[in-house]
């Protein structure tokens, strides 16, 4: 139960002392995995997604992001994704919100299919050291194209540093 308390303690300390990393100028890296996804339809019984992040604090709290992923998918075709959002720190531990707007290419030969795809995400920042992050997160994307297959509800984790 003390070593419990004692590592949750430290968590916190670690946490509260991060606020320092949300200050303009500071860069960003990050790589991420998804594949624990809610659908909407039974089309895609299977996929995974690996990303990579880049970003920038133009602002205390906010961050002008880049992004390039790739997905798998078993029934449906794979995906390549080019990206630009934003994030917005609501308070100094590491708790965020972001949006962005993403260019797709599902698929090769004759079933291509190219798309724009709005994105939310909430998610938090937790610091394990001064600058590494482990970063689990919430996220919503709308197709405008093929909603029934390539919009998603998910989960995404992912580690991040901030430079």
């Amino acid at each position: 139960m003390k070593k419990k308390l004692f590592m949750i303690l430290m968590a916190l300390t670690v946490s509260v002392g991060a606020f320092a990393q949300f200050e303009q100028g500071k860069k960003y890296l990050s790589a991420s995995i998804s594949g624990m996804d809610l659908h909407f339809t039974g089309a895609e019984k299977w996929k995974f997604d690996i990303g990579g992040r880049v970003g920038y604090m133009i602002e205390e709290n906010w961050m002008l992001t880049g992004i390039l992923g790739f997905s798998y998918r078993k029934n449906l075709p794979n995906t390549f994704t080019l990206g630009a959002g934003g994030r917005y720190y609501i308070s100094a531990n590491g708790l965020f919100l972001g949006a962005g707007l993403n260019y797709e290419h599902h698929g090769v030969g004759d079933t291509k299919v190219d798309d724009f795809v709005p994105n939310i995400h909430v998610g938090y920042a937790f610091f394990v050291s001064r600058t590494v992050t482990i970063e689990p997160e919430f996220y919503y994307k709308q197709s405008l194209k093929d909603h029934s297959n390539y919009s998603d509800v998910g989960i995404r984790i992912g580690v991040g540093v901030y430079l």
